[in-house]
């Protein structure tokens, strides 16, 4: 039997016959375990596996083989490219933004090297107070986390450093950067050089505007008002010598963008620090308005001059929903019998409200008029000028009165409150500030300029008698002289000034708080304007002490100004 088995394994496997496999027999092992291979037989891997295997290994070998014919031969080029450009790449040179300087060659925006090793300069500012509203802050250029520039580019987000971004701009140059493997930068090449951008020359003395500033600041935290504004203008060429806006923001704060807190403060102060009260703050102008009025009832014939109107203190109306009631519509203070010239020194409304809508006898302007001759001054219109434009402002009139009080109908009475500047009157301060300009110049409207030795061309003239406009600034010496502008009364200069005081509120118990004028009087060089916004109604210190004693601090140190 065993020889048998042997001759038999011959002819199956017809291979060498191994030791094990002549002495092994399952049949002689008492329980083996199958599952443990006890008792098997092991056994050459077949020819037929082999096969099989090797074809498994051509078939991955093609399909790597054919991917790769289609990478070197379809998309040989797009990648060649991509792996010059893994070797070479772009790298921005970073043009340095305009530096700016005040009418005095005063630094008032610059750049330094970035603290963080960055490529681009960041900017930096003056420490003067009240400028930052004028100079605005930037956006720096951002990049990625993976180190790319998504913005290449600063970005003027307010004041000069928007509305003159293209100028103060440049242009970034581009620069190739060879690499090695390791990625080591093996050399560079500058290919497009960096422009800077433009320096500016602003019409401002810096130094004006923080006086004026400190002033508002100090009365308005000594009296309780929100807010407050000033300017100066050469009123020859429109250059704006001095403003300021208060409160501010800090210029150098928004553009590091990183001091969160005192960003977050000034977002939710309720004086708002980011309005600029000059051209985009709106405010009743009350009594400021009358010499333009005066001026607008001469040209109409509506009365003379010398003609006095009495003022008792107030005049009456029949009530015209009830005849057996009255409407009186009250002056400041009972005058007595007050002219053209007095009217404006005092500040009568009487006279205004008689000369605005007319009273018995006497013949009034009417709205419509009113309305003509304020938008020759430049109310109820934007200035065309960019940096200051961009509010209208409102003159009251029967249409605004329809849209805005349900269809209501015009009367008399806000003819009178018009004519005092009350009511929906609204207006700018750089309004306020061009038309005060305008009588000073016998009528030539000069717009307002911020670049120091640059003008728009823009102006006009309001053709009308030369001897209108001296009546209304023969008023507004004698303001200063006698009247409601007296605190300008000084000796270094002449002024001539308009005061204002604009009662806000449904209680009425605040209010804005105006001066304007013009100086040397004789022979008018600069126009200003004053506001003081929504302080307490009983206090009697307002915008003329700001002017007074901004002006006293300038015959001290910067008697300039006057000559």
């Amino acid at each position: 039997m065993f020889w048998k088995k042997i001759k038999k394994h011959f002819r199956k496997q017809e291979t060498e016959i191994h030791p094990d496999e002549i002495f092994l027999d399952s049949r002689n092992l008492p329980e083996f375990d199958t599952y443990q291979f006890e008792g098997r037989i092991e056994r050459p891997i077949s020819t037929r596996m082999h096969v099989f295997i090797g074809a498994v290994f051509l078939l991955i070998a093609l399909v790597f083989l054919s991917r790769l014919v289609y990478l070197q031969i379809n998309k040989g080029e797009i990648l060649r490219s991509l792996s010059e450009n893994n070797r070479l790449r772009h790298s921005y040179i970073f043009a340095e933004r305009g530096v700016v300087y005040d009418r005095r060659d005063k630094l008032m925006a610059w750049n330094a090297s970035h603290p963080e090793g960055e490529q681009f300069s960041i900017r930096q500012y003056t420490d003067a107070a009240g400028v930052s509203l004028l100079l605005g802050y930037v956006k720096y250029p951002g990049k990625d986390s993976a180190g790319f520039y998504y913005s290449d580019q600063y970005d003027g987000k307010d004041g000069v450093e928007k509305y003159f971004n293209a100028e103060l701009s440049g242009k970034n140059g581009l620069k190739i950067i060879e690499t090695d493997a390791v990625g080591r930068v093996v050399s560079e090449n500058i290919i497009d050089p960096p422009v800077s951008g433009k320096t500016l020359h602003l019409s401002i003395d810096s130094e004006l505007s923080e006086a004026f500033f400190v002033e508002i600041e100090k009365l308005a935290l000594e009296i309780g008002f929100k807010g407050g504004a000033a300017a100066i203008m050469d009123i020859t060429n429109g250059e704006v010598v001095a403003m300021t806006s208060y409160p501010e923001y800090s210029s150098d704060v928004l553009s590091q963008g990183k001091d969160k807190k005192t960003i977050e403060s000034f977002i939710n102060d309720g004086n708002n620090p980011f309005l600029d009260r000059l051209s985009r703050g709106l405010y009743t102008p009350g009594s400021i308005i009358k010499p333009f009025i005066a001026i607008a009832a001469l040209a109409e014939g509506v009365i003379d001059p010398s003609k006095k109107i009495v003022s008792t203190g107030s005049i009456t109306l029949p009530n015209i929903y009830d005849e057996t009631k009255s409407t009186v519509f009250r002056d400041w203070k009972a005058h007595g019998a007050v002219d053209m010239r007095e009217a404006i020194a005092v500040s009568s409304d009487v006279y205004f409200y008689e000369i605005g809508g007319g009273y018995e006898e006497q013949k009034g302007l009417g709205i419509t008029l009113i309305d003509k001759y304020m938008r020759l001054f430049g109310f109820g219109r934007e200035l065309p000028v960019p940096y200051f434009g961009g509010m209208a402002g409102t003159i009251p009139n029967p249409k605004w009165k329809a849209e805005n009080f349900e269809g209501e109908e015009w009367t008399v009475g806000n003819t009178y409150h018009t004519s005092i500047g009350q009511y929906g009157f609204l207006v700018t301060p750089m309004q306020a500030l061009v038309a005060t300009a305008a009588v000073a110049n016998n009528g030539r409207i000069v717009y307002p300029e911020i670049l120091k030795g640059v003008t728009s061309g823009e102006s006009g003239q309001i053709d009308l008698d030369k001897s209108y406009f001296e009546v209304a600034k023969d008023g507004m010496r004698l303001s200063v002289v006698i009247g409601t502008a007296s605190a300008l009364n000084v000796p270094y200069v002449k002024f001539a000034g308009k005061t204002g005081t604009a009662e806000l509120g449904a209680a009425k118990q605040y209010v804005n708080s105006w001066v304007t004028g013009f100086f040397p009087y004789d022979e008018p060089k600069y126009a200003f304007v004053v506001i003081m916004e929504k302080g307490p109604r009983a206090n009697t210190v307002g915008a003329s002490a700001v002017a007074r004693r901004f002006f006293d601090w300038a015959s001290i140190y910067r008697p300039d100004l006057f000559e």
